[in-house]
């Protein structure tokens, strides 16, 4: 599972990385060392994400411990989108409470600093981590799966859609259309112009896939800009200081 965990991150990781050279040529220029520390921390954090849910597979292969199911008739139709809601609601909650727990002065010099050394991130970045904060991450996916029922193609649509906006939200620009970031869905849901705020300004902007948690608590600092160049990027980080604020 581990093998497994890090071949998906390269290989997702490694297709945003290559779009961005093509969409945006140059963007990532004078970071291949802070890439290659995004890389290592990353695939230090697939070993860690690869225990609970080598866990998972073996307590639903060879104990038929876990809630998952393959029939697609065991539940009604209509609760596989309602599963794929839970599921994202409930790791959306758990990231938002952690994060922000995170973003407290003492726990970011432990814990969360060495995902904000990627300043700004790239689309290397999404799991480099420290292994403390591995660790947080690891947990939630492979818990709900003994919690509530799930099918098994539901449960590998929430991986992909964790991992894709996982790296999409740290790759440095805007892959959805202006229409869907900045209209009526854009307004509950998080991508990388929401994201890069917190990368920002270090506070608020705490969510995952949605802003219902920021909104709620008043976190939310609303949309980002990228600047419109490595060079603008690089400025604005050096303006903000690099500093936690919760």
């Amino acid at each position: 599972m581990t093998a497994i965990v890090g071949i998906r991150y390269l290989v997702t990781s490694g297709a945003f990385a290559l779009a961005t050279r093509i969409r945006h040529p140059g963007l990532y220029h004078g970071r291949a060392r802070q890439m290659r520390r995004e890389i290592g921390w990353s695939l230090a954090s697939a070993a860690i994400y690869g225990i609970p849910a080598g866990v998972v597979a073996w307590g639903w292969q060879a104990r038929g411990w876990t809630r998952i199911y393959t029939d697609v008739a065991d539940f009604p139709l209509w609760y596989l989108p309602v599963s794929l809601l839970a599921y994202l609601l409930a790791h959306d909650t758990w990231f938002y409470w952690t994060h922000r727990w995170m973003h407290r002065p003492r726990w970011f010099r432990i814990m969360h600093a060495v995902h904000h050394e990627s300043r700004p991130p790239t689309a290397w970045a999404a799991m480099s981590f420290h292994p403390l904060e591995a660790i947080t991450g690891a947990v939630v996916i492979p818990a709900l799966v003994f919690l509530i029922p799930i099918h098994v193609g539901m449960l590998g649509l929430v991986l992909a859609i964790m991992t894709v906006m996982g790296v999409g939200n740290h790759m440095g620009w805007e892959m959805f259309p202006r229409a869907l970031v900045h209209g009526p869905a854009g307004r509950w849901l998080i991508t990388a112009t929401h994201h890069e705020r917190h990368h920002a300004a270090y506070r608020g902007n705490y969510g995952l896939y949605f802003r219902l948690w920021d909104r709620a608590c008043g976190t939310d600092l609303g949309l980002g800009s990228f600047g419109g160049s490595d060079a603008a990027i690089h400025r604005r980080d050096r303006a903000v200081g690099g500093r936690p604020d919760d």
